[in-house]
């Protein structure tokens, strides 16, 4: 994010170490003025006057975890920062990448709720790391220049539940269904392909900061006006059945001006969204009842 010449001030915040690392970050030479916060006595300074939240916070996946698995951890960072967000930003933009996206995001839109100040437009859960490695995956299968490639990913953000449209993909190629099931497979596992490469010292981090920069700066685009800005997330939805799914969204002033529908789905694609139906249905209503209980 200080790369982006959009932002003005960045505020870093986290439980610890956080001075150094902002400390680091504000020597890289564009406009933006670095702070950084720390604990929670100076959450509402990092806070105050944010038009957008970019939430990374939690544990990292290690080999043999799900996303799942880092549930009780992180659904609590995510319920504490967003009850602070609704104090102290309420008009913020918040993006969550914070895993499990699939009920990280139903628990934010909870806590906002509670709190009076939610605002559907306003929350998206960022599944951009599956566009991301969709392109790249393709690319390399179709042999065309990745920079002209884009692949829609529909559904939510783990496992099964990670849909690529590759039937909409740009440019066409002629692949063979047992490619596109390959690349499907690929896409949704790249998340335990990055897990298990690391043998236990981490997850996606790299390619995930910059995939969460790459959708941030398409919301500032949206914030700022830019006519027709178009990215895959995971927000409040009437696409299907599920209050929550993930699919190309229109991005303006007001954060998600408009949730776009899912176009023509090849017949595995099909089969695909009606086998993540119960299994997203479950993760979102985890994420729920898990504000409820606690």
């Amino acid at each position: 994010m200080k790369l982006n010449p959009l932002v003005s001030k960045l505020a870093l915040y986290d439980i610890a170490g956080t001075p150094g690392v902002a400390a680091d970050v504000s020597h890289i030479n564009t406009r933006s003025e670095v702070t950084g916060y720390m604990g929670d006595d100076q959450l509402k300074q990092a806070l105050e006057g944010s038009d957008v939240v970019i939430i990374p916070a939690g544990v990292p996946r290690k080999p043999g975890m799900t996303r799942d698995d880092l549930f009780n951890i992180n659904a609590g960072i995510v319920k504490s920062l967003c009850s602070a967000i609704g104090k102290y930003c309420p008009n913020a933009l918040v993006t969550v990448i914070s895993n499990p996206v699939n009920s990280t995001v139903p628990i934010a839109a909870e806590v906002f709720k509670g709190l009076g100040v939610y605002d559907e437009k306003k929350l998206l859960g960022v599944t951009t790391l599956d566009v991301v490695r969709a392109k790249t995956f393709y690319a390399g299968k179709a042999k065309v220049n990745v920079a002209e490639v884009n692949v829609p990913v529909v559904g939510g953000h783990a496992g099964i539940t990670i849909l690529p449209l590759f039937s909409q993909a740009s440019p066409r190629a002629n692949l063979s269904d047992e490619d596109i099931k390959a690349l499907t497979k690929r896409t949704q596992d790249g998340g335990t392909e990055v897990v298990e490469a690391k043998a236990g010292k981490g997850s996606a981090t790299l390619s995930m900061a910059y995939a969460g920069a790459i959708f941030a700066d398409a919301c500032l685009k949206g914030l700022n006006g830019v006519p027709d800005v178009v990215e895959c997330s995971f927000v409040q939805s009437t696409v299907t059945e599920l209050p929550f799914f993930a699919s190309k969204v229109r991005l303006g002033k007001n954060g998600v001006e408009e949730v776009l529908g899912l176009g023509l789905l090849s017949e595995f694609e099909q089969q695909g969204l009606e086998a993540l139906k119960p299994e997203l249905k479950s993760s979102i209503e985890k994420g729920i009842k898990f504000v409820h209980q606690s």
